[in-house]
């Protein structure tokens, strides 16, 4: 800590006015961090707490404020940080922080407390009998959970952070207050050992740095960047810091000269404005040098220039002055107030081609703008006046807050939501438009999927298809800035397990996890029951005598926790229905008890993720069929024949875990079936095939041409067709050995085309 500058008080007036020993011990142990002209914020110089809060606080508010430091100083009696310094110094620094922000008494008080419920025999119920119960809950959230044991370190530290964004969710000021703490400890980090500071200032740059992006406190942002940069890679922050200041001297001429002729062509234009140039941030720089593989000499654009104008029009016709001073760099401009970006910045960006070849970067934009850019979300609080301007960041803000929400209630692993915020923290975002207009914020690599989810989650989830530009694309195709987006929905559509592999936001594959979690769910719990029933009548026993005591006598001493998790587990292949069953009667496995003949189980085809039909024989209502039990996947559905069942021999050395199925006769959808066919190569084959599939109200949905033969008067093709049961098939098949073309048409099964007399055609020619 800098050296303090106390209050002065005369000798006894502590005795006659307490509170203002209080303010002086503040005073003596608080240190203010104030903003330089570069709007970074910065250790300046050492004043107290008091002098600040005092400029908008009310005084019986300044008094809880110093009744919450008079309880922290004693509940921290005694107590050090690693530096020496007493452990009161830092909640003070943390309070601080948040004074210049210019919050309110709750949030500064909940700031001074926020480590004893930590670190001292200090509970939450104290806080809040003396402060209230949302200061209470203010210190709740920013607390870790260091009374639960947690398997692993990254397993705790995901599940404080969900703990602190759930928060947040809640009140925005948790966020705050976590933030400031992480900013006063980055700034003490030299205090603690290498290993500490690295494992620190990685997940600073991890979680807080976005989150501090994301909610718009650029200042905050910049000096995690810059400090992370420091404790992870000590040697090359050094080496950067020093060639920048070296560099300084040597540019200062051109940067003068640029910033003079930028003066003069707004004048020019009867502009008032106000020009500065600014400095790069040392980690914004060695991302450039590291994304463009190029040494420091090489990185000409380490200053920029700010330009400060009066009003909105002003910003475009500073910036068409400017671009009559120095050329533009094509696709180097970007207008963030016409579509500002998530955290409500506003600003126009341009990089022109200045003297000596130099790139110029400039941002141009309103006091206003300038003022929502420094302080993002806390910008309601510090300037009352920009009410008006702030309620659209605001807004985002609160929408992306109740998206945590979202993503919690479809998550249930704390690792994963995690990973969910992780993917919402770093958008790189493009920007997209609904048919009606509204401009969509995505990240970048979103697909149609993310913007389905993005306009609602019932949207998302009845997604069959999507137009891009009017044009109908793939799901799966990733989305460009300017792109007019449609999504096509259809009452029966559902999510499909696929689209987890490009999914790009949060939201889309929470949502997307959640509703296949519930649905499998639903689904194996069901199919559970039936296997069950069947495992239990197979033994000569009534299902419907199966009453509490036989599942109280199943559940002692098992893994599962109820009924429907024992159902589950079944369902999914994990337990099976047998061993089940003789626990559920109290039969040992050795007893042989009276079997009788299984009751096949009805397959109706929409069972969707308890039942799964086998790739390797794809069968189709018609085809005999036996069903085999894996885990983790359910029941899996194959044809009698399946050669890939009968040389494995599982059959045969497990037969417990095959199930007796059988069709139901009224079967109202279409399965997917391979034919191998054998072609004449002429000029519009493919075409004449088609035809004559759809006209057996068949439809393709994968063609696949063997490898060149020999014989290249013949072609090989695989088609992927859909039909409703083996009849069906069968149409198709005589349809197409009527085609002159067509010299072999078979079904494939197991990779093998099975042929037979019937299905094979003698060469006409």
């Amino acid at each position: 800590m800098p050296n303090t500058n106390p209050s002065q008080i005369m000798p006894g007036e502590a005795q006659r006015h307490p509170a203002a020993a209080v303010a002086a011990t503040m005073s003596a142990s608080a240190a203010v961090i104030e903003p330089h002209d570069n709007g970074k914020l910065g250790m300046s110089h050492a004043t107290s707490l008091l002098p600040i809060i005092s400029t908008y606080l009310k005084p019986a508010d300044i008094e809880k404020v110093q009744a919450a430091f008079e309880m922290a100083r004693a509940a921290h009696e005694g107590q050090s940080r690693k530096s020496g310094e007493p452990y009161i110094t830092h909640p003070l620094a943390v309070a601080t922080i948040l004074a210049q922000w210019h919050l309110d008494a709750q949030a500064l008080i909940a700031a001074i407390l926020h480590d004893v419920v930590e670190d001292t025999p200090t509970t939450k119920d104290d806080i809040a009998k003396r402060f209230g119960q949302a200061v209470a809950d203010l210190v709740d959230g920013v607390s870790k959970l260091d009374k639960l044991q947690f398997a692993t370190l990254e397993e705790a530290q995901s599940e404080n952070f969900r703990k602190m964004l759930l928060a947040m969710a809640r009140d925005v000021r948790v966020i705050l207050i976590k933030l400031a703490d992480r900013l006063h400890n980055m700034r003490t980090l030299g205090a603690v050992h290498q290993a500490k500071q690295e494992r620190v200032a990685r997940e600073t740059l991890d979680i807080y740095s976005p989150i501090a992006n994301r909610l718009g406190l650029n200042a905050v942002y910049y000096e995690f960047e810059d400090l992370g940069f420091k404790y992870l890679h000590p040697n090359r922050f050094q080496v950067l810091d020093k060639a920048v200041k070296a560099a300084r001297g040597n540019r200062r001429e051109v940067v003068g000269k640029i910033s003079d002729a930028i003066k003069a062509r707004l004048a020019e234009f009867k502009l008032k404005a106000t020009v500065t140039g600014r400095e790069k941030h040392l980690s914004s720089i060695y991302k450039k040098m590291q994304e463009k593989n190029i040494s420091f000499s090489e990185v000409l654009d380490i200053y920029g220039f700010r330009i400060l104008v009066e009003d909105m029009p002003s910003c475009y016709v500073a910036l068409g002055a400017l671009h009559t001073l120095y050329k533009p760099f094509p696709g180097k401009f970007k207008d963030y107030i016409a579509i500002p970006k998530n955290n409500g910045y506003q600003s126009l960006h341009t990089t022109l081609f200045g003297p000596f070849g130099t790139p110029v970067e400039l941002q141009i934009r309103t006091p206003n703008m300038h003022k929502i850019a420094e302080a993002g979300v806390a910008s309601h609080w510090l300037y009352k006046t920009l009410d008006a301007e702030v309620s659209n960041m605001q807004q985002k803000t609160h929408q992306w807050l109740q998206s945590l929400l979202e993503i919690q209630s479809g998550t249930g692993d704390a690792l994963e939501f995690l990973e969910h915020i992780k993917v919402d923290l770093f958008p790189d975002a493009v920007y997209v438009f609904s048919p009606k207009g509204k401009i969509i914020s995505l990240p970048r690599s979103a697909t149609p999927v993310d913007f389905a989810y993005a306009i609602h989650s019932d949207v998302g989830n009845r997604t069959v298809g999507a137009k891009v530009n009017d044009e109908a694309v793939p799901l799966s195709q990733p989305l460009k800035n300017g792109d007019r987006v449609e999504i096509v929905t259809d009452k029966s559509g559902r999510p499909n397990p696929a689209w987890l592999n490009y999914a790009a936001t949060g939201r889309a594959r929470a949502l997307i996890r959640h509703y296949l979690k519930t649905t499998q769910h639903a689904e194996s719990v069901e199919l559970g029951e039936l296997l069950l029933i069947q495992a239990v009548r197979t033994l000569s026993f009534d299902p419907n005598e199966i009453g509490r005591t036989h599942w109280k006598r199943l559940l002692k001493g098992d893994s599962a926790k109820n009924k429907e998790e024992v159902l589950e587990e079944i369902g999914l292949g994990k337990r099976l229905a047998i061993v089940a069953a003789r626990k559920l009667f109290d039969i040992a496995v050795l007893e042989q008890p009276e079997h009788r003949p299984k009751d096949a189980i009805i397959i109706r085809g929409t069972e969707n993720m308890a039942v799964q039909f086998a790739q390797c024989c794809r069968p189709i209502p018609g085809d005999p069929i036996i069903a085999q039990m894996k885990g983790g996947q359910g029941l899996v559905v194959h044809t009698h024949d399946c050669p890939s069942i009968r040389s494995s021999g599982s059959f045969k050395f497990d037969p417990e875990k095959w199930v007796d199925v059988t069709w139901d006769p009224n079967i109202h959808k279409l399965f997917k079936v391979d034919i191998h066919m054998t072609v004449s190569d002429a000029r519009g084959v493919l075409a004449k095939l088609a035809a004559e599939i759809a006209s057996a109200d068949s439809n393709i949905t994968h063609i696949r041409m063997d490898a060149a033969q020999a014989d290249e008067t013949f072609s090989t093709l695989q088609f992927t067709i859909e039909v409703s049961h083996r009849q069906h098939l069968a149409r198709v098949l005589r349809q197409m050995r009527q085609l002159p073309v067509v010299t072999r048409v078979s079904r494939v099964k197991s990779g093998v085309a099975k042929e037979s007399k019937s299905e094979h055609k003698p060469n006409e020619k």
